[in-house]
Parts: C-alpha cells; structure tokens; sequence
C-alpha cells in the first residue's frame, strides 16, 4: 500500500493567505495548513419583552435570554423584540415621555391638594337626633356631592377616607389624589 500525500502548494490561492506556512528543510518546501478555530456561538440574545410575561419580567424591560428560547417562544408568540440601537433611543424617548407625564399629573395633584386645603371647611347639614347625635351617617359620597357643587370639581369617591362620622363636630377627611399626594379637607357636620 502506497502512501499518499496531499500537495497543497499547487494552489495559489491557499498560498497568498496567512493561514498557511511554508517550511525551507532540505532543497524541500513543504507546506503546513493552519486550521483557526471559530468562536463559539452565542447562546444568550438580549431582548426587549413587549409583553408582561410572569416568568421573565414586565413589558419594556432588557432581558438576557437563551436563543432557543427567544427562537422558538417569544418571537414567534410575539413577546419579544431582539435589542437594536434605534430600539434603545426609542425606549430612551418613551421612559422619558412617561416620566414627564409623571411628573405633570403629580404637578397638577398638588395644586389641586392646594385648592382644598385653602377652601376651609365643608358643611353638611344632617337631620339631628339625641344630643349630638346624627341619623345616617356621612359618607364619602355626600363629601364628593359637597366638593362637586361648591368646586365644580369632580372627585372620585374611592380616593376619599374618612373616619366614621355619626355625630356632629368638626372632622378631617383626606383625599388621595396621588401616589405620593394627599389632601387633608375639613369637614363640618351639623344638624338641622
């Protein structure tokens, strides 16, 4: 059995690149192929999801997930977006928007915990009973009726807390207008 052996310096165009050396021994020159490795493959994908997902996080939030998974689940469900540059700035804008209108809203509920902080108190008129005793009792409801016809404000009943008011006096309701605002309103009940 002959042996044989594979000439690779008959081809010009593996000789004019880098990966190969050429050895001098001997009037011989013999070639040696180089082989470079690649760099292994990526296994994580960053990824904007665009929905809540409960496993992962909340809609808008940078995730790094497996390829497999964002190839076969999120991108075809819909759920995610592989991160890009225009993709950020447009994040970047959006959050930007958002806080903005954060800040607005915020803004605008303390001026208006302002308003009714500076109105004074409010009088409710109740049908009396024994000594200072009302019958009913005041709601947050009649203390929305009362802001509505003497602000033409509109005010949600759920933001409203008050003490459990069954007799005449002075009481202090608060309106939770925003997250981090509350308004502190008087309120003077009375009977007829």
């Amino acid at each position: 059995m002959a042996s044989t052996s594979l000439s690779w310096t008959s081809s010009s165009i593996l000789q004019n690149h880098s990966f190969i050396k050429k050895m001098n021994t001997d009037n011989n020159t013999t070639s040696i192929l180089t082989v470079v490795a690649q760099k292994k493959a990526k296994k994580t994908r960053k990824v904007i999801l665009k929905d809540d997902f409960t496993a992962l996080g909340k809609k808008g939030q940078l995730m790094d997930v497996k390829a497999g998974f964002y190839r076969n689940y999120l991108f075809p469900m819909g759920m995610a977006q592989i991160v890009t540059p225009s993709l950020l700035k447009e994040m970047k804008t959006e959050d930007e928007r958002i806080e903005a209108e954060k800040k607005r809203v915020k803004e605008e509920a303390q001026q208006l915990a302002m308003i009714f902080e500076t109105v004074g108190a409010f009088k409710v008129k109740r049908k009396g009973g024994k000594g200072k005793q009302i019958f009913g009792s005041v709601t947050a409801q009649d203390l929305v009726d009362i802001i509505k016809a003497q602000l033409q404000r509109d005010v949600d009943k759920r933001i409203v807390s008050l003490p459990e008011i069954r007799e005449t006096g002075e009481y202090i309701a608060e309106l939770k207008l925003h997250p981090e605002v509350t308004a502190r309103v008087r309120l003077t009940v009375f009977a007829n």
